[in-house]
């Protein structure tokens, strides 16, 4: 129907321009068209009479819709009187409106992320103030490790201190030097170590042999057990600092030998004991050191922190102000495995925290390898005296050999032997070496002491002190 349409308009529209452009006439050098002729025939053509057909029933078509649509003017009437304006004006308004409620939500839309995108960079940023505020500030519990590590400082700085000052005191009564024990005698001595063990350390059958002036003492021998050495990590009193220094004395030397002195020094047998007396007074003195920083260790020397005495107190420890460079030591090893405050702190530590926590237990592990290493020094120092001790006593001489003839012209000389000045002595000691003379004069030793040794322990002058 369409085609047919087309094709009649196009013809109606050739015939007309025909017309109305007045097309010249033909010349005759042009080809001569008969428009008129060609119009009849056309007119006369079944395609023009089938687009007459088509128009005639677009026409009647056409019709058959306008007496369909007149009622529809009723009912657009029964719409409104017009108050507000024309169906079209309504429609054409209402389109509108709905036009701006959408560009309205979009407008709300935009917004509403716009709004979402300003929330999220506000938390965004927020998060990262909490995270470099973990990474900058410090927590409560680096500041416990912190007044720990000070605390065990300083109570290695003291421990060192009283133990090389009991050490310095050990070795005076080990040389025998005056106003020590068996500075008179090796007899001295054993008064001396025994006053002292009935005064503070005696038990119930020396009570009831009599020889307990005070009778049962309150810490029977205390001076021969190795708890009153190494027990609750801090001596409780002075008195439990005593019994670990009369336990050492009693360990390693409970009585000293007598010195070398007066005629003994200046004999020829006397040089020779007096090269063996050093050396014995060396590996003592390295043996009794050893002991004494121990003690050092134990003895109380700084305050305990708050923490500290909380962490001993939930350990069923009886509660103490001071400790001592041993058991600050325990404190910061174990809280770390038993202290139930750490372990939560720890579970709630942001991660810059934790490896903080981490970075001050490594400097802890180092602190604790270090003091290791200090130790592995002395127990060194130790084994090599042992070593040469047994391999002095060891050692004996292949073959007996005579004595060298030394000439003059030779490539040495050897020392006069020195002559005592004094007569000598008719009685030996049991060293070999004769007897010092008890006379006044150069090198006299009375027969009774006239002065002790200042000393936590009272003595009778006969006897003198054990040098504590």
């Amino acid at each position: 129907m369409r085609r047919l349409q087309l094709a009649g308009a196009t013809a109606i529209g050739i015939v007309l321009g025909a017309v109305a452009f007045n097309a010249v006439t033909a010349e005759a050098q042009m080809a001569v068209i008969d428009v008129k002729a060609i119009a009849q025939e056309i007119k006369n053509s079944e395609i023009f009479q089938a687009i007459q057909a088509v128009v005639t029933t677009m026409n009647a078509t056409i019709s058959d819709i306008k007496t369909l649509v007149s009622p529809i003017g009723d009912i657009l009437k029964q719409i409104g009187d017009g108050t507000f304006g024309t169906v079209q004006q309504l429609l054409q308004e209402g389109f509108t409106q709905n036009a701006n409620y959408a560009r309205a939500q979009v407008g709300a839309a935009q917004q509403i992320v716009d709004a979402s995108n300003t929330a999220m960079s506000l938390f965004h940023r927020d998060m990262r103030n909490a995270q470099m505020r973990d990474e900058q500030a410090v927590s409560p519990v680096h500041c416990t490790a912190l007044d720990g590590g000070v605390s065990t400082q300083s109570a290695a700085v003291q421990a060192f201190t009283v133990g090389a000052t009991i050490a310095a005191i050990h070795d005076q009564r080990a040389e025998a030097g005056p106003n020590m024990p068996s500075y008179y005698g090796a007899g001295q001595g054993v008064a001396s170590i025994n006053q002292e063990h009935v005064s503070y350390y005696c038990d119930q059958l020396e009570a009831s042999a009599g020889l307990c002036p005070s009778g049962l003492s309150a810490t029977p021998d205390a001076d021969q057990q190795y708890s009153s050495f190494f027990g609750g990590g801090t001596y409780a009193s002075q008195a439990t600092v005593n019994a670990a220094k009369d336990y050492a004395i009693n360990l390693i030397e409970p009585v000293a030998p007598p010195p070398l002195r007066g005629d003994q020094l200046t004999a020829l047998q006397g040089q020779d004991a007096a090269v063996r007396r050093r050396s014995f007074n060396a590996r003592m003195s390295l043996a009794q050191s050893y002991v004494d920083m121990q003690i050092g260790m134990q003895t109380p020397s700084v305050p305990l922190t708050a923490q500290q005495q909380q962490f001993l107190t939930g350990l069923g420890l009886p509660p103490q102000t001071n400790g001592s460079w041993l058991q600050a030591l325990q404190i910061e090893a174990e809280r770390r495995i038993s202290d139930v405050g750490w372990n939560a702190s720890l579970q709630s530590m942001p991660p810059a925290s934790v490896e903080r926590e981490i970075a001050i237990e490594l400097a802890l592990s180092n602190y604790l390898l270090f003091q290791i290493f200090k130790t592995g020094l002395h127990t060194g120092t130790i084994s090599a005296a042992q070593l040469a001790e047994i391999a002095e006593h060891n050692f004996q001489p292949a073959v007996r050999m005579p004595t060298p003839s030394m000439t003059a012209g030779g490539t040495g000389s050897v020392p006069a032997i020195p002559t005592p000045t004094t007569a000598t002595p008719t009685t030996t000691s049991t060293s070999g070496l004769p007897t010092p003379p008890t006379t006044a004069g150069a090198g006299g030793v009375p027969t009774t002491p006239t002065t002790i040794d200042p000393g936590t322990v009272p003595t009778s002058p006969a006897t003198g002190p054990s040098g504590s």
